[in-house]
């Protein structure tokens, strides 16, 4: 047929114009053949096609088609689509019907393509073949997956009359390019080379006797035999050791023949596994016994001239080995083998074949599905070719060799290991989820945990899940989710990984056993990781900071119980205000282990400067918290700021208070009687028990566990500039809201309450600059008698270094940009607030510390003469503390808390409008230690408002430090304490045994407290 033909309308010329030329540029081998013929063959090929389609509406060519070739699929195709050419608008919807109502079906292009499909993979080494199938034209390749292979297409150009295309954005796959669908068997352009029969029967080797021949390598090594029977199992393309193949097992009509193995390594061959159907019968050509490293077995291996080709009875002869193998076998009887049954039978495990859809995809990363709304399906235990990309909701599955597992988180679980074959039966109709960036990430890590760890299934569901957690609760704000699920090759463990560690370290910890491949897929009895199981009790949890707080407030109500909160013997006698006092707060404390399963604190500590606290955070909120370095030891280091904190020991403090008017305790039952409930939930941990990792930046190596903190607080770009000066700090006054101007200039506005604290401290030595990486020698000081004691304000963003600061501790406080304030650490500040505090205090410097500046430890070695300097916690005497003839005077010690309880503010009421308001404060007996003493002596301690907030982990058997207390004596001649403005506490210890139920331990000591 003429393609030009008088008759054909200008529009049909005009289409076959630009038919001509794309394939003169895309499908002719050279650019100087005018490849007419190959014009007309294309273009009947298309006439023939869309004329089996039934829609043509008259037209001899789909004008409304164009052709496409591979280079502009990959570049300007951005979002998946289909095509069908055979297909009616009816045929397409019927078939888009069948994604379902919640589906979204692919949409359809209307694309002509054409190409050759092959096997090599574009210009490379034809060694580097691995069994990927790929459609060519002269503008380059494109992956391709087809469900049915017929080896006589290769190498031949195909029209695809229907096919998808998925673009890379939309697959889990590092080959940056998308990949084809191809829907139905492709239509030759040209006619195919026809297959001649041999002309003499292939004389084959049947498995019985193949099988035989493997114990007798010696006698066969250097004859090339051809084996024939039914394919009874087919491996996965496994790629171990940069090498790729695949184990196919031929076996005989009965289930009682043994299956015999065979290996395909040779490259070109590796494409037979498109080709190959369990429960069809073959012939393989030319193989040879076999030896390969790691097995002890030896099997039959293909060889370079070796084919595969249907068995075809006419067409083979048994071949005769009994002359041969007469004297080594003088007995050859077929050796029924063990059946699978029976097998299965000894194991938790059974296996089975099934088929099935996908509906959903449960854990992309962890390569876990659901098959039929009902099945849960893991493919992580199998190397799946190019990772899988066409399983996606909607493609049709036959599982064959798998392990079906009952009861493993609640879902029947199917899960094949290398023995077993996932076969794709039908591509998906769906127009699937954008996959993100970070979901190959995640596929590594899952992929990395499960081999060196030697996971089975239950294990291995866990550490999913439990990625999945840890993941929703950090990612992205919090960290970048490359930060967290990347793996390196190296070996080196990213911060996913570490935080399961400890975990995993205890349940599979590595350098176990390791998975020998050849042994899983060929050996009977079958050995893997998914041959037994036991059901797996959860190990921990990793909830998100948001549902442990609502999930310990439940049970902190739950077991609030008024009348276990209160004295019984006293109980009948208490008025009514004492006993609404000592409900108004109470306090619970729960271990890990009172949950189940027993949760691990992640987050980033971050310092707060609107309460003054530390906090872990996570995307769902934030947690107060109170570390602790060693007993007695102070938290001094900023540099842990911005770090990851794992806790699996810690204590959750949930405070109750309570607003109640019970008349009585006969009225406790009487839940109306509570007008108002609140609660406060914190942490409390020892850094012992963390596990601290820091976050680095992108262009940072990986984390280590425990290492030296390497994140400053606030983080700055690039080393550190400026200048610096080491600070002995003595006092620190608490934190509470102060009346400060809040602007200056010549309308400033009235003072507001301003929450801040004071530090005051001494110089040790001169201003130090920066020199490289290292501060250089401090400058001579001018004046050597000159007062180096300076005065510390902290208001604003500056409020965040307050749980850091402590008397006694060595500082270093750097100022990075060192032109604006030249001179400021050498003379302070010069401000009109700066002033009056000078006038108010007595102190010759003052320093409003800025934002931006950085306080760290300070560490004075290395400058001459300066030693380090610490100074203990000061205290007075049991005689100065007791001694009621000093009224007025300051004390500081150190004791643990016997009870703490609600009480009426000594300074009395606040005015609010035209009403008094009570102003409440906290009252906290505590313990005296005392040597000569037997038992400890009580001493009462008020703290007021307005010092708010309290600090946390002030509860019963607590120990603290308190500095600078004001002594008091009560009307009755009892000394108490007040804790000031300018008052210092420090949590020395955690309560040792937390109750579970109630803080108030009214011991006998404390009946000696008076009430004011």
């Amino acid at each position: 047929m003429a393609v030009e033909d008088s008759s054909s309308s200008g529009s049909e010329q005009a289409w076959l114009q630009v038919v001509h030329t794309f394939i003169q540029k895309n499908l002719c081998s050279t650019s100087k053949d005018p490849c007419i013929h190959l014009v007309e063959a294309v273009v009947d090929c298309v006439k023939a096609i869309w004329a089996s389609s039934g829609g043509t509406g008259g037209l001899y060519l789909p004008l409304s088609y164009s052709f496409v070739s591979v280079q502009e699929l990959r570049t300007h195709q951005h979002l998946p689509c289909c095509s069908h050419l055979a297909w009616s608008s009816t045929e397409y919807q019927t078939w888009a019907n069948k994604a379902g109502l919640d589906r979204v079906p692919l949409p359809r292009e209307r694309l002509i393509l054409v190409g050759t499909l092959t096997d090599l993979p574009g210009d490379l080494d034809p060694e580097l073949r691995d069994g990927s199938l790929y459609v060519k034209d002269n503008s380059g390749t494109l992956d391709c997956e087809l469900l049915d292979l017929n080896l006589s297409w290769l190498g031949h150009l195909f029209l695809f009359p229907s096919w998808s295309y998925i673009p890379s954005a939309w697959q889990r796959s590092l080959s940056g390019s998308g990949h084809l669908e191809l829907l139905c068997p492709p239509v030759p352009v040209l006619p195919l080379g026809f297959n001649h029969d041999p002309e003499t029967p292939i004389r084959v080797l049947y498995p019985e006797i193949a099988f035989h021949l493997l114990q007798h390598r010696s006698k066969f090594r250097r004859r090339q035999l051809h084996l024939a029977g039914q394919l009874v199992r087919l491996s996965t393309l496994v790629k171990t050791h940069g090498k790729t193949y695949f184990i196919l097992s031929l076996g005989g009509p009965s289930s009682a023949t043994t299956p015999v193995p065979i290996i395909v390594q040779i490259p070109s061959q590796l494409v037979w596994h498109h080709a190959l159907r369990p429960g069809h019968s073959y012939v393989l050509t030319n193989l040879q016994i076999s030896v390969i490293r790691g097995f002890s077995n030896r099997i039959w291996a293909t060889g370079p001239s070796s084919h595969l080709m249907p068995l075809e009875p006419e067409h083979v002869q048994e071949f005769n080995v009994e002359e041969l193998i007469l004297e080594t076998i003088p007995n050859l009887l077929p050796v029924p083998s063990s059946s699978q049954e029976h097998h299965n039978s000894i194991r938790e495990v059974r296996m089975l074949s099934y088929k099935g859809t996908v509906t959903k995809v449960l854990n992309d990363s962890a390569s876990l599905y659901e098959l039929d709304g009902q099945l849960c399906l893991c493919l992580a235990y199998q190397q799946l070719p190019n990772n899988g990309r066409a399983i996606r909701p909607g493609a049709q599955l036959e599982l064959q060799d798998v392990h079906f597992f009952q009861s493993v988180g609640g879902v029947p679980t199917l899960a094949p290991c290398l023995r077993g074959a996932v076969l794709l039966q039908g591509f998906s109709q769906q127009e699937s989820l954008k996959q993100s960036p970070h979901s190959f990430c995640g596929v590594v890590l899952h992929l990395r945990l499960l081999l060196e760890r030697h996971m089975g299934l239950p294990l291995y569901l866990w550490t999913a899940r439990a990625l999945e957690e840890i993941t929703s609760k950090l990612c992205p704000h919090l960290l970048k989710h490359h930060q967290l699920l990347k793996s390196s090759a190296s070996g080196t463990a990213g911060l996913g990984e570490l935080l399961l560690a400890p975990t995993l370290d205890v349940l599979a910890p590595p350098g176990r056993s390791i998975r020998n491949v050849y042994q899983e897929i060929v050996e009977d009895p079958h050995h893997c990781p998914l041959q037994e199981y036991s059901l797996l009790q959860p190990p921990c949890s990793f909830p998100t900071l948001a549902a442990l707080k609502e999930d310990a407030q439940c049970r902190a109500w739950a077991t609030f119980d008024p009348m276990t909160l209160l004295p019984l013997t006293e109980v009948n006698h208490l008025p009514s205000y004492v006993l609404n006092a000592r409900l108004a707060w109470s306090w619970v404390c729960l271990s890990p282990t009172f949950f189940q399963p027993p949760p691990v604190l992640l987050g980033v500590l971050v310092a707060s400067s609107h309460r003054g606290w530390l906090q872990l955070r996570d995307q769902s909120g934030s947690l107060p918290c109170l570390p602790l370095p060693e007993p007695s030891q102070a938290f001094i280091d900023p540099r842990l700021i911005g770090s990851l904190v794992r806790l699996e020991r810690f204590q959750l403090v949930v405070e109750r208070e309570v607003k109640s008017t019970f008349p009585s305790w006969k009225e406790l039952g009487i839940p109306g009687f509570i007008q108002e409930r609140r609660t406060n939930i914190y942490v409390l941990f020892s850094l012992a028990d963390a596990l601290i990792l820091p976050i680095h930046s992108p262009s940072s190596h990986h984390p280590s566990p425990r290492g030296p903190p390497q994140a400053k607080f606030p983080r700055l770009e690039g080393p550190p500039k400026g200048q610096s000066r080491l600070l002995l700090l003595s006092h620190k006054e608490c934190l509470m809201k102060r009346n400060y101007q809040s602007s200056q200039g010549a309308d400033p506005l009235p003072p507001k309450p301003t929450l801040s604290f004071h530090a005051s401290g001494t110089w040790l030595g001169g201003i130090q600059r920066k020199e490289g990486n290292d501060w250089g020698l401090p400058e001579p000081l001018g004046d050597e008698s000159q007062d180096q004691k300076v005065f510390l304000l902290f208001f604003g963003q500056s409020v965040r270094w307050f749980e850091f600061l402590h008397p006694g501790q060595q500082y270093r406080l750097i100022i990075h940009d060192s032109t604006q304030f030249p001179g400021l650490l050498k003379e302070g500040d010069s401000s009109p607030l700066s002033q009056r505090i000078l006038e108010s205090t007595g102190f010759t410097s003052c320093l409003i510390v800025q934002d931006d500046w950085i306080l760290e430890p300070g560490n004075p070695q290395g400058i001459p003469g300066m030693l380090g300097i610490s100074q203990g916690l000061s205290e007075s005497s049991l005689t100065e503390i007791l001694n009621g003839s000093s009224p007025g005077s300051f004390v500081s010690f150190s004791a643990e808390i016997l009870s703490r309880t609600r009480c009426v503010s000594l300074s009395g009421t606040t005015q609010q409008g035209n009403s008094q308001t009570s102003r409440y404060g906290v009252k906290l007996t505590v313990a005296l230690d005392a040597a000569d003493v037997a038992s400890p002596i009580p001493i009462d301690v008020y703290i007021e408002a307005p010092h708010s907030p309290l600090p946390l982990g002030l509860l019963p058997g607590a120990r603290v430090y308190f500095q600078h207390l004001e002594k008091k004596v009560s009307r009755f001649q009892n000394v108490y304490c007040r804790f000031l403005p300018s008052s210092y506490l420090r949590i020395l210890s955690f309560p040792t045994e937390a109750p579970v139920r109630s803080n108030f331990l009214l011991l006998l000591l404390s009946s000696q407290t008076i009430s004011h």
